[in-house]
């Protein structure tokens, strides 16, 4: 999701690594034409519907196909997209689009596509993994084609409505009407098309001669642009490093140890700063992390800094919020001072005072029920996160804890943990997503099947906040934004307790990084 760990373009930044006409160089490298470029992906994407996923995976490999109305430089500027211009208030919003823009089979793509789009994401009955984060529910649009516009209304104030709805990856017509051609494949307005799909191996993208509309000011007439793509499924991340220093891939992702020996090699890279160490809870009745002094305590018993170390091999840095570093609009430091401390001795306290004595064997119980924990946490983000849950297991069992790990796939969190039908207790799982009203339907509303409030958190103090900062406009709603996360962390539903600056390491290509993710338009292969 950046959903989990996220989610949308390059502006004009791209024109600085490329020229019209002659060989482009940067430095003493040249750029060629024709070759192919090659990414690894850390895990499956699972189904590529950009509209039923959220999975920052799927999301990576979607931004080859798919465009948005609206993007964000990474300076976290809002850039032109599919639409040349917009507006917008916390309960409206307008787009005009750009003239030249056509979808992959040639036709063009118009105003009715567009609010076909958003109208499909912001109605529940059709379950979006969307909703809320990019369209508000019950949020509906207007087109009118020959102006070209697309206007969008929303029942309920959104502080960053424009942004949000301008962020949605828009399907073309024929993927609207048959969304089965979508789970492996695609219909967009994107620079590349999905010409092969081979799940848990590989996709083969070609790009597309007739694109012209990048994002920002983009030009199609430069030089370096790969004319294939292949997004390479490598979920061990020692092989992901030799693939890439043996020159056999261009582009990885590297979260744990073996970044060391790559970043030795001096190679083209790009960092992401993201959520890494974030701690939730399984609300739902009668499970232990529905008692907040269960989970208060819980997270006293751990060492947070400790915890951070182990997951980010040393590499992390404190978070200051739920929301993703970077590009936020809102930049204050929610998490210092608003999550309990470390005090082995007071969490066994706590436990005692919430009736969890311990018994045979030292493991506390209650009416019956033992303190049981599974520890859910993704295989794909290496080996420090299974370290981490390990660590954490070691001392949850100290404190009276009956607690086994499980590591889960990506598709496992997608359709398992999102879904609501995975069994959990706690999970390590980073929510990125770049604004703080994107945040809102993972924490509260309902949960699956009918939302994607997957831990079943409820936080009256949370909501109240957030319907105060939803009726201000942009960024004059930060302090409101700010009391939301407050009261998130003061009733310990979610702990952050690592952010990453991850890089994307290059090897004989270069590439620029935008709202958490490579741009496929600022790839340049070189010589």
């Amino acid at each position: 999701m950046r959903s989990v760990r996220t989610i949308a373009a390059l502006g004009g930044l791209a024109l600085l690594l490329g020229a019209c006409g002659g060989n482009a160089a940067t430095g003493d490298q040249t750029f060629a034409d024709g070759k192919t470029f090659t990414m690894v992906l850390g895990a499956d994407p699972g189904t590529l519907d950009p509209h039923l996923t959220s999975l920052s995976v799927a999301m990576v490999v979607g931004r080859f196909m798919y465009d948005s109305l609206v993007n964000i430089d990474p300076d976290g500027n809002e850039v032109a997209g599919l639409a040349q211009t917009w507006q917008g208030t916390t309960t409206s919003a307008t787009y005009t689009l750009r003239k030249d823009v056509k979808c992959a089979n040639g036709s063009p793509l118009t105003a009715t596509m567009v609010a076909d789009n958003i109208n499909f994401v912001g109605d529940p009955k059709n379950a979006s993994s969307r909703i809320g984060a990019f369209v508000p529910a019950g949020a509906t649009a207007k087109a009118d084609d020959a102006a070209g516009t697309v206007t969008v209304t929303s029942p309920a104030p959104a502080s960053f409505l424009a942004r949000m709805v301008g962020g949605l990856p828009i399907v073309c017509d024929k993927g609207m009407k048959d969304r089965n051609l979508l789970k492996q494949g695609g219909d967009g307005t994107g620079m590349f098309t999905l010409t092969e799909a081979v799940a848990n191996d590989h996709y083969t993208f070609t790009r597309r001669k007739d694109y012209a509309w990048g994002p920002g000011d983009w030009k199609a007439d430069q030089r370096g642009l790969p004319d294939t793509a292949v997004l390479k499924v490598v979920t061990n991340e020692s092989t992901a490093a030799n693939l890439l220093m043996s020159k056999q891939a261009n582009a990885a992702q590297l979260v744990g140890p073996d970044r060391q020996r790559v970043q030795a090699a001096n190679l083209h890279q790009r960092q992401i700063e993201a959520t890494l160490g974030e701690l939730w809870f399984n609300h739902k009745s009668g499970l232990p992390g529905a008692d907040e002094q269960v989970r208060k305590a819980l997270v006293q018993a751990l060492d947070l800094t400790e915890l951070g170390k182990v997951v980010s091999s040393g590499n992390g840095k404190p978070p200051t919020g739920l929301v993703s570093s970077g590009g936020a609009p809102c930049k204050q430091n929610t998490v210092e001072g608003n999550l309990p401390g470390h005090d082995l001795d007071a969490a066994k306290a706590a436990l005692d005072a919430a009736g969890w004595t311990a018994g045979a064997g030292g493991v506390r119980a209650k009416g019956g029920q033992k303190l049981t924990i599974a520890i859910a946490y993704p295989a794909s983000l290496g080996t420090g996160s299974q370290a981490g849950a390990e660590l954490t297991q070691k001392v949850w069992t100290s404190v009276g804890a009956e607690v086994t790990v499980k590591p889960v796939t990506d598709a496992e969190i997608g359709t398992g943990l999102l879904g609501g039908q995975l069994a959990w207790e706690a999970a390590f799982l980073p929510l990125n997503t770049p604004l703080p009203s994107q945040v809102v339907p993972y924490v509260s509303g309902p949960s699956a099947p009918n939302g994607v409030n997957f831990s079943s958190i409820d936080n009256a103090e949370y909501t109240k906040a957030v319907t105060e900062a939803s009726a201000v406009a942009g960024t004059a709603g930060c302090e409101q934004w700010a009391a939301a996360e407050k009261a998130i962390f003061k009733h310990v539903d979610v702990v952050p307790f690592v952010n990453s600056t991850v890089p994307i390491f290059g090897q004989g290509a270069r590439f620029e990084i935008g709202d958490g993710a490579m741009i496929p338009q600022s790839i340049r292969m070189l010589v």
